[in-house]
């Protein structure tokens, strides 16, 4: 007898499948504002190939090894996944979905190990991690948990995956990023550390958001089904809980680094939503809304305390918290479920039973993923190496893992390599020939013993507006801007990035503001700039005055006074 598959269950585990396989956009933008922007590409590259390498080893083994028979310690081998899974699990919908669902959370786990190991691994190396993870690691201990395995028979309860997919790439994540060494830089002589800002908090604010809207698909769609009414209120309940535990890990971790480092530490934060996400995964279908509030609260200490932790004691240096996040997080989010389950959690009168199990089987996963990552790790920095050399790391690995000289080329330079087009880097002969302006013959200049002054200030961008507008009052007409960065002697204020001070100098975003003037007198230039600019603080900005030898007007060729006037 044919088997009868449900439309709406289908369509609902297909739209879970998507919004998880969305999550690799979230993970990428994340580590890549994390970092630096001279390794952007080669963080998209990571992101995109370990999807792209593990969905086929999923396929040609990886699946069976997971779900084919109910065997303590293993499934089987199906090469090519060709089981009928739907009759032997008994689902409501066609193998073929419930592969692709299986298939984007095996990728899920496998692209956490990216940021922790980020701007210093070899491409090549994070390549056969990848395949690693997706043929046995993950399928492994995948089994135990959700094939039927010997965990699944003791009751074990991991809902979406805090321990089968977030813990099991946070532990290989720290595993990694420890053998890997911390980036040039991170740490001084004496050990302590210092921080290492990402480029951009706009691209980490925007993965945030893109998972916290997939999770309600990896969380909720985990249900397999939408069909009944204890389903339905099963898969609303879920929303909730896990969009609770996320807003209160994110508040948590907000008001933790506001009284710890003075200022509300956005990165962190951000970490933190993604904190409260992975610890309500386990537990999500089981806890009441107000265990999911004490989930997230819990949360909000461990990432930040976790992340704080694992850079200054530790010394392990992982640019964006992914082991504090998805370890720390998925391992602590499934023992509370052993607390706050509402059927037979400790504290619902349920005893130590389910919370014992809990802690068994987080410990049990741990082992797993030490001893075979230990082995996969060891033996690719033993053949192809896991790190690129000093000069690579410091250049960027964009340059010389994929030949790109910036990931941001035709917007605003944010490094070194940004500022040169590829012609910069090819020898003269190949170099785009240009054709050259015919030289004027020089006009000298019709205003003698005019002095030229040049002034330069440097001060913070929200003054720049009234700078602007006083110095078209006293007639200026004439002026170059520049965004920069800089600080004075005392090295700018003490700030904090993730918990680490930034202790050497603190580059601030400033303007400079450059005038060369000879019919306005400097001093007016001058006495008008710090009217604009006093406050009586620390920041006001700087002044600078220089006498101009001569100023020469490359289109008409004039020199001195008259070359200052009308356009450059």
């Amino acid at each position: 007898m044919a088997q009868v598959f449900s439309s709406v269950d289908t369509i609902w585990v297909l739209l879970g499948a998507a919004l998880v396989f969305f999550m690799q956009a979230g993970f990428a933008m994340v580590e890549t504002g994390f970092t630096r922007a001279k390794n952007a590409g080669n963080i998209i590259m990571k992101n995109l190939m370990d999807f792209c390498i593990g969905t086929p080893i999923y396929w040609l083994f990886g699946f069976g090894l997971m779900f084919a028979g109910t065997a303590p310690f293993i499934g089987g081998f199906d090469f090519l996944t060709r089981g009928d899974y739907a009759a032997s699990l008994g689902l409501t919908i066609p193998t073929a979905a419930y592969i692709i669902f299986q298939t984007v959370f095996c990728a899920t786990s496998a692209t956490i190990v990216s940021g922790a190991m980020a701007e210093r691994t070899k491409f090549i190396s994070y390549c056969i991690y990848s395949a690693c993870i997706s043929a046995f690691v993950y399928p492994v201990s995948g089994h135990w948990i959700w094939g039927g395995g010997w965990l699944a028979q003791l009751g074990f309860h991991d809902f979406a995956g805090s321990t089968a997919v977030h813990m099991v790439g946070g532990l290989a994540a720290l595993i990694g990023a420890k053998m890997l060494g911390p980036r040039i830089g991170k740490y001084d002589k004496d050990g302590n550390p210092k921080a290492i800002p990402g480029h951009s908090l706009t691209l980490g604010a925007l993965g945030v958001f893109i998972l916290w809207f997939c999770w309600f698909g990896f969380n909720g769609c985990s249900t397999i089904s939408m069909t009944g009414d204890d389903i339905l209120a099963s898969a609303g309940g879920i929303f909730v809980t896990t969009n609770l535990a996320a807003a209160v890990a994110t508040v948590t971790v907000m008001m933790i680094t506001w009284i710890r480092y003075k200022k509300p530490d956005v990165s962190m934060t951000l970490n933190g939503s993604l904190a409260g996400l992975v610890a309500i995964t386990a537990g999500c279908d089981a806890v009441s809304p107000v265990g999911a509030f004490f989930i997230g609260l819990i949360a909000g200490f461990i990432v930040v305390f976790g992340i704080e932790f694992i850079d200054k004691v530790l010394k392990i240096d992982d640019p964006v918290g992914a082991v504090g996040v998805h370890f720390l997080n998925g391992a602590s989010g499934t023992i509370l479920t052993g607390f706050f389950a509402v059927d037979g959690g400790l504290l619902y009168g349920g005893g130590f039973r389910l919370l014992g199990t809990q802690i068994l089987g987080v410990l049990a996963v741990c082992a797993w993923v030490t001893v075979t990552m230990l082995i996969i790790f060891t033996v690719i920095k033993r053949t192809v190496g896991l790190r690129v050399d000093p000069e690579e790391e410091i250049m960027g690995l964009d340059i010389r893992e994929h030949g790109i000289v910036s990931a941001y080329a035709d917007f605003l330079p944010m490094d070194g390599h940004a500022l040169f087009s590829e012609a910069d880097f090819l020898p003269v002969d190949e170099s785009v020939p240009v054709s050259h302006y015919p030289a004027a013959p020089a006009v000298s200049s019709t205003v003698t013993g005019k002095k030229m002054t040049k002034v330069v200030m440097i001060f913070n961008k929200g003054k720049f507006e009234a700078m602007k507008e006083a110095m078209n009052e006293i007639g200026i007409m004439g002026m170059t801007v520049t965004n920069v960065l800089g600080c004075g002697t005392q090295k700018g204020n003490t700030e904090y990035y993730r918990g680490v001070k930034i202790k050497e100098i603190n580059l601030l975003p400033k303007i400079k503001l450059e005038i060369v003037v000879s019919a306005i007198p400097a001093e007016t230039v001058v006495d008008t700039a710090k009217k604009v600019l006093y406050t009586g603080k620390i920041g006001d900005g700087k002044i600078f005055v220089y006498d101009v030898e001569n100023v020469i007007k490359v289109r008409t060729g004039e020199e001195g006074y008259d070359a200052l006037q009308g356009e450059y």
